[in-house]
């Protein structure tokens, strides 16, 4: 195995990941559901961290940044080096009615709108893993109450935030619930590389009618929702506890 480019592993790497985009994101879920937790990686400014999960067990939390490219980096190497349950614990803009900021949505599929995925091999749709996505359907289901709504469905993964092309109609009319843009790359690299993938996103903005965008706070307690959600999904027997 080549060593790693993007990552300089300075701590342990579990076989169970989240991977958040922001690196903010990585050290505020590091905080609220590690134990111990040591940086895994501070390399190109992808913070990363390895603690014990309320279980008991090893999970490191990583970040990937923005997009497709940065992201298949960091998950070959998250593979390489022995990670085998990877988790997007991410951001997205709703596409369709019903859907509010602060709700999760779970990804079923990813319509592979960008680039990284295609060259990876995706057709025009990748799906998550069976086995994981199950895990997070159950896990997001009583007796584990959401304080905001929980939706699960395919959903756009794109190259540009900033898209003044227009498509976000036709995507919502071909069933994507919301747009983002790592998760088909995540789905694409997974799979042909024998990991488990799966991804919870939690609805930052709202795209149509109109681009509404949630408040900083309102934010940060959906990330930790969407941070427990995904543990508990990730955790062997189901079973982390309420606050």
């Amino acid at each position: 195995m080549a060593s790693p480019n993007g990552l300089q592993p300075t701590a342990a790497l579990a076989e169970r990941v989240l991977l958040p985009g922001d690196p903010g994101r990585a050290l505020m879920l590091a905080e609220s559901l590690l134990d111990g937790a040591k940086m895994f990686n501070h390399n190109r400014g992808l913070w990363g961290y390895t603690g014990l999960a309320p279980d008991g067990e090893p999970l490191t939390i990583q970040s990937t940044g923005m997009g497709g490219p940065s992201a298949a980096i960091v998950i070959h190497e998250l593979i390489d080096l022995g990670a085998r349950r990877l988790m997007r614990v991410g951001t997205c803009g709703a596409l369709r009615e019903g859907l509010a900021v602060g709700d999760l949505v779970i990804v079923t599929e990813a319509v592979a709108a960008d680039g990284t995925s295609r060259a990876l091999g995706a057709g025009e749709r990748v799906p998550a893993s069976r086995e994981l996505l199950a895990a997070v359907v159950a896990a997001a289901e009583p007796p584990f109450p959401q304080e905001h709504a929980v939706h699960s469905g395919p959903i756009v993964t794109t190259d540009l935030f900033y898209d003044e092309r227009g498509l976000e109609p036709s995507w919502a009319r071909a069933g994507a619930l919301a747009v983002e843009m790592e998760a088909a790359t995540l789905f694409a690299l997974a799979g042909a590389r024998g990991a488990q993938a799966a991804t919870l996103l939690v609805v930052s903005d709202i795209v149509l009618p109109e681009r509404i965008r949630i408040g900083q706070e309102e934010l940060r307690a959906a990330e930790r929702r969407m941070g427990k959600t995904a543990l508990r999904a990730l955790t062997a027997e189901g079973a982390v506890a309420q606050p």
